[in-house]
């Protein structure tokens, strides 16, 4: 089940991002046709540009302001999101149980299998896809502003800071990539230890973030900054509790020592 899952949200990734991927270059104008651009990029393009506007004509400060938008507009979705995925946390030991109880291959016992799991889902209130619909609704969203500020040409001509936004920016670059560090750690609190390929993908992101920052417009690091910041911020209020317990077993276990 975990596969076919898994392998259903990297298809819906792949279609949402080569859907825009097309016309990456290209900037977004009122005569740029297509689902992806007119209901999505350029309605996002407007926004940015009707908030920079407002202030001043700060793009910077339009980013900034339409990225926690963005992220406040989707966090009802976050929340449910966190929630199944800690309840299917919760269930892992009770699963392990049945798939050593029922650990034959033959169809009847996979059978009984899928059978006493979903049974555990229903009795403990857990649907294993409804972590999957706010991630589905929220990668379109997430896209297309990433597509709006590569897009819109005004961006590239103003600075915000210290930095041109049009350009690249190897210090707001490693801001990016440690405040991806910062998210990652805080989201895998209670869990790292348990799955090592999540443990890998800790250290693997952020580099992944500075390398693509490097080699990307300082627009782009900037919504990733602040995106992170209100990520690190939500992960805290959410899970906050699991993160003290984290930090209180980790400083007993150091003073045993």
């Amino acid at each position: 089940m975990k596969k076919k899952l898994l392998a259903l949200m990297v298809l819906i990734g792949l279609v949402t991002i080569l859907s825009g991927c097309t016309e990456y270059n290209q900037p977004i104008t009122p005569e740029s046709d297509g689902f992806w651009n007119e209901y999505i990029v350029w309605p996002l393009s407007q926004l940015i540009t009707f908030v920079a506007e407002f202030f001043g004509g700060s793009y910077g400060l339009s980013i900034i302001i339409v990225t926690l938008l963005i992220r406040f507009a989707i966090l009802p979705l976050m929340i449910k999101q966190t929630k199944n995925s800690k309840a299917m946390q919760a269930l892992q030991p009770e699963m392990q149980k049945l798939r050593e109880k029922y650990s034959s291959k033959d169809a009847q016992t996979q059978q009984k299998l899928q059978q006493e799991t979903m049974a555990l889902f229903q009795t403990n209130g857990v649907n294993p896809l409804a972590g999957c619909f706010p991630l589905i609704v929220q990668m379109p969203i997430l896209i297309g502003f990433y597509h709006a500020i590569v897009r819109t040409t005004e961006i590239a001509e103003h600075n915000f800071l210290w930095f041109d936004l049009g350009e690249r920016d190897i210090a707001l670059a490693l801001v990016a990539g440690v405040t991806t560090f910062i998210q990652q750690k805080l989201m895998m609190a209670g869990t790292a230890n348990q799955n090592p390929q999540m443990a890998m993908m800790l250290y693997i992101m952020p580099v992944m973030i500075v390398i693509f920052a490097i080699n990307f417009p300082a627009a782009l690091s900037l919504y990733w900054v602040i995106g992170n910041l209100f990520m690190i911020a939500q992960t805290y209020f959410i899970k906050g509790p699991e993160i003290k317990a984290q930090v209180a077993t980790g400083n007993s276990g150091g003073k045993k020592k």
